[in-house]
């Protein structure tokens, strides 16, 4: 008995010294030249096994539970004395910078300042946020595609919205046309991931916007199979565990005539030729298109809001490659029902949602959310641009985004949904 039993305690103790160096190397070095060789466990339903074996395996288990959760623990432990040490003086409110991407010199910033002092009703607001989404979630009488899977059940590609600050203990889930690029910004300042000329960036509004969408910035869920192997996904439950998790949503409808008018109001290459083109021949009956997005627009050739409408609702589009994420639907992005997230914010109330979820995180201090757009889409526009889209497309749109108006809290638009 004695062998089997130091057999079991050195294999857990390398196994844990294994994971230890793993961790060690990969958050110092990086991953450029390394690539761990192992199978991606997936659910699987296991053979019986023999009591022994069984116990073998729950008590390796069960080490590794301990081993990564005393890790993260002395890590946040470590990481918070290194930011006391380095503390910065309150931010300055932020300078307006140079805008020299047309979006946002369409858009325009909003340089007027907001009142962002703590209104006690907000921790009420977001408690009833969160009990929303929950109760949902639990509900039988909501069904929606992979509302039901387990974590385990995600594919790994699925979870390339989750950017993940190890220095605060931060989980950031984005949804495009919600604010994403200036919270993203506000991760790369708080994760310390983007050096300018040798220093991290302070203020958020100086990380310039093809760095903040480049997805080497970041770390995200996805990436931890290539640092952590076979462990990844049970690194991954643990940082869920511990971490402050949050996302940013917005009214469905809006957010896609945002979508609508950032990828094919501007000209913009890669969704002109990636999406506009096959809009046109399909549902505009355009034969010969210009090869390129600034000859289409001078001959007048721009895919409509009913064009794209249409390819939403086609039962084709997804069988030939899933919803680009900017009108991908935000169960599907950061899969709320298998993810408790501490913070819901949303595009409506976004500069005193900005300011509470700062507080929360104690990073208030540190740097401030950068302004919002002075233009930005409204849900008072909704009438006018559905205006010419038919009642039986407008009833099929919603029971598309269905699940993402209930778990959110947002009403059924009853004036686009009937005559």
């Amino acid at each position: 008995m004695t062998k089997p039993r130091l057999f079991r305690l050195w294999l857990v103790l390398g196994s844990a010294l294994m994971i230890l160096l793993i961790i060690v190397y990969w958050d110092n070095v990086g991953t450029a030249h390394f690539y761990l060789h192992t199978s991606l466990s997936r659910p699987h339903i296991l053979e019986p096994l023999p009591t022994q074996g069984l116990v073998e395996e729950n008590v390796f288990t069960s080490d590794v539970d301990e081993f990564l959760d005393t890790l993260l623990s002395s890590d946040a432990k470590h990481n918070d004395l290194s930011r006391r040490k380095t503390e910065q003086p309150p931010a300055p409110a932020p300078s307006k910078p140079v805008l020299s991407h047309m979006e946002e010199n369409v858009r325009g910033y909003d340089w007027s300042t907001h009142d962002a002092h703590q209104n006690p009703d907000r921790d009420r607001q977001q408690a009833e946020r969160r009990s929303l989404l929950r109760d949902f979630c639990a509900n039988a009488s909501l069904a929606f595609p992979t509302k039901d899977r387990s974590f385990d059940d995600i594919p790994n590609y699925e979870l390339n919205h989750l950017i993940v600050d190890d220095r605060h203990g931060v989980i950031y889930c984005y949804v495009p046309k919600v604010a994403c690029t200036n919270w993203k910004r506000v991760m790369i300042v708080l994760s310390e991931s983007l050096l300018d000329r040798g220093s991290p960036y302070r203020d958020p509004l100086d990380i310039p916007r093809e760095h903040v969408h480049n997805t080497s910035t970041h770390l995200t869920f996805n990436k931890f199979w290539r640092r952590y192997g076979k462990f990844s996904r049970h690194l991954m439950k643990v940082k869920l565990k511990k971490y402050t998790k949050f996302l940013f949503v917005r009214d469905p409808f809006v957010r896609l005539i945002s979508a609508f008018r950032s990828k094919f109001e501007l000209e913009n290459e890669e969704f002109y030729r990636k999406f506009a083109v096959p809009m046109l021949r399909l549902y505009a009956n355009h034969t010969s298109l210009p090869a390129s997005v600034s000859e289409a627009f001078s001959a007048g050739l721009k895919v409509s809001f009913a064009n794209f409408i249409q390819y939403l609702l086609d039962p084709h589009t997804e069988k030939l490659a899933p919803f680009n994420e900017h009108w991908r639907q935000v169960y599907r992005l950061c899969h709320p029902c298998q993810i408790d997230y501490d913070f819901v914010g949303k595009l409506e109330t976004l500069d005193e949602d900005a300011a509470q979820l700062l507080r929360f995180l104690k990073v208030d201090s540190q740097l401030h959310f950068p302004p919002s757009y002075r233009n930005r889409t409204a849900s008072s526009w909704e009438e006018d641009w559905f205006a010419n889209i038919p009642l039986a497309w407008r009833q099929q749109l919603y029971k598309l985004y269905e699940a993402d108006f209930v778990l959110f809290g947002y009403p059924k638009p009853e004036n686009l949904l009937r005559d």
